[in-house]
Parts: structure tokens; C-alpha cells; sequence
């Protein structure tokens, strides 16, 4: 555990309630805001993890372990944080954006029990480039309806409601659309992991 990226591993871990804290009052832009940047610290160091295991040669066991855990955490907090206070509602959707959140936490899910199984077989499932872009929209997404609630405040509270222009709102529009390419990409790459793991169901 003493190894520079568990610890970089474990940090973001404890950094997810901090997080979820800021993002808690939807009027509170300062909070997004500090919010935001937290958010992009988490990302940075998820990337620094897994260079700085590989470039030293210390990847772990519990590495291994705790990575996807903190992953997994982070998404699951602030979609539903956001969706508690309303940012995965946009104009004339209203609340339809909520399915494409669950759509990537019900994959999360269903992917983690999936890899459970298969890693009891002995048989592993390598990340395809599709789940790294995957993983890059999703990112790209939430950051962006983060930063949206630094920038523009809350969102509207209905579809009727006046949501402001697409140009006054954009951060939140281009957090949305990602949020959709994301759920997109997510039941595609779902399907292919479903598909490996039914060839040994048998």
C-alpha cells in the first residue's frame, strides 16, 4: 500500500465524499466551481496512477484492485449527485438525460460482476479502444456538467420551463451530448464484453 500509485489510488478514493460536498447545492457556483477543479485533479491522477506503476514496475495486486474500485466510485457519486440536483435535465428533454446516467451505471455494474466471473475462470478481458473512448466522453461529460454549474448555476427545473438559449447554456449542452455518446459507446462495448463472457457460460 506504501507504493506511490495505491496511495495516488487510495487518494482519490477518500477525495470522492469531498467532491459530492461541493456538488451538493446547485445554486453554489463557487462549490462547482472548487468542485470542478477537484474533479480534474481526480482525473490527472488517475492517469499518473497506472503511468507511474508501469514506468516503476510496481503494479500490485491491490492495485489492481483498488483502480477500477475508485473509478467506479467517482462516476457513480457525481451521476448521482448531478441527477439529485437536477444537471442531468436540459432543455426539451427535461429529465430524459437521467437514462443516459443509468444506462453507464447499470454497465458498470453488469461489467464488474462480469469481470468478477470471468476472473474465476482465469479468463481476461483486455480494454478495447471503443471503452477507452468510452471512458474519455464520460469523463469529458461529467467535467463539463461540473464546470456547467460554475458557469451557468442551476438548470431549469422543468422542459416548460425557460432553460435560456443553447448558446447561454453551452457548457451544459456539450456535457449532455457527451453524456449520450458515452451511454452510446457504453452498450456497444457492454455487448462485446457480454458476448465474451457467454462463450463460457455454457
Amino acid at each position: 500500500m506504501s507504493s506511490l500509485p495505491n496511495i495516488l489510488t487510495a487518494s482519490r478514493i477518500f477525495a470522492v465524499p469531498l467532491l459530492a460536498f461541493f456538488l451538493w447545492w446547485p445554486e453554489w457556483r463557487l462549490g462547482y466551481l472548487i468542485g470542478f477543479v477537484l474533479y480534474c485533479v481526480i482525473a490527472i491522477t488517475d492517469f499518473f496512477d497506472g503511468y507511474l506503476a508501469r514506468a516503476q514496475g510496481t503494479v500490485s495486486k491491490l492495485g489492481i484492485f483498488l483502480d477500477p474500485i475508485a473509478d467506479k466510485i467517482m462516476v457513480a457519486a457525481v451521476v448521482l449527485v448531478l441527477t439529485a440536483q437536477g444537471y442531468l435535465r436540459g432543455p426539451y428533454a427535461g429529465d430524459v438525460h437521467v437514462i443516459a446516467g443509468l444506462i453507464i451505471l447499470v454497465r458498470e455494474i453488469a461489467v464488474s460482476g462480469l469481470r468478477e466471473f470471468l476472473g474465476g475462470i482465469q479468463v481476461s478481458v483486455p480494454v478495447s479502444r471503443l471503452a477507452k473512448w468510452k471512458t474519455t466522453f464520460q469523463l469529458v461529460a461529467l467535467g463539463a456538467l461540473i464546470l456547467g454549474g460554475a458557469v451557468h448555476g442551476a438548470p431549469c427545473q422543468s422542459v416548460f420551463e425557460g432553460c435560456g438559449s443553447v448558446a447561454n447554456s453551452w457548457v451544459h449542452v456539450i456535457g449532455l451530448v457527451s453524456l449520450w455518446t458515452a451511454a452510446v459507446l457504453t452498450l456497444i462495448t457492454g455487448w462485446d464484453y457480454l458476448r465474451v463472457g457467454l462463450k463460457h457460460m455454457d
